[in-house]
Order: C-alpha cells, then sequence, then structure tokens
C-alpha cells in the first residue's frame, strides 16, 4: 500500500495504490495523521489506484471525515472503482462523503 500527500489548490490531497487491507491500515493511519490538521482546507481522498479496501480501511476514512466536519471541511471521495464504489454505496458511506468519479 502507497500513499501520496500532496497540498494542491489550497485542499489536502491523499492518494492511495494498493490494497487498504487489515495489515496496511496501521501504517496508513500514521500517513494519514497530516489529514487531521485540515482547518481550512478540503480533504480529497484520491483512490483512483485503490484497488481493494476492508472494513479497517473504511474506518479510516470515517474517522477523518468525523475530524474534517468537526472543523468545518469537507471530505471528497475522489476515483472509486466499481467494485469500493458498491462496497460503500451498501454501508452508506456515499451518503456521507461527497464522492466523484473525477475532480
Amino acid at each position: 500500500m502507497k500513499t501520496e500527500f500532496r497540498e494542491e489548490n489550497q485542499n489536502y490531497v491523499m492518494a492511495f495504490e494498493g490494497r487498504l487491507d487489515t495489515p496496511s491500515s496501521r501504517q496508513v493511519e500514521r500517513e494519514m495523521q497530516v489529514l487531521y490538521d485540515c482547518e481550512g482546507h478540503d480533504i480529497i481522498l484520491d483512490c483512483t489506484n485503490l484497488e481493494y479496501i476492508t472494513s479497517s480501511g473504511m474506518r479510516l476514512f470515517l474517522d477523518l471525515l468525523k475530524v474534517a466536519k468537526s472543523k468545518g471541511s469537507k471530505c471528497t471521495l475522489l476515483g472509486l472503482n466499481d467494485m469500493i464504489y458498491e462496497v460503500f454505496d451498501e454501508v452508506g458511506f456515499i451518503n456521507l462523503f461527497d464522492v466523484r468519479k473525477t475532480l
């Protein structure tokens, strides 16, 4: 699992590549800590190259969403593949996040 953080147009962007599963979620959680200081920045979770996500990875996204909302920031999921979109839809995440195919 690889992540890449960047600032882009006043947004915090975290790109994910590979499989966000239980073994990789601890490392990804540490790498996502920079996003928690999001006051004044919206967050984009770029999932274009995310192949798979387990419930532990979904929990990371949900925890971040709660923090972002409490700080007045928006959290966008970008580029979900069909399989991940379906899972997010089934558990109601599609209604919680701003979900886009592209920016």
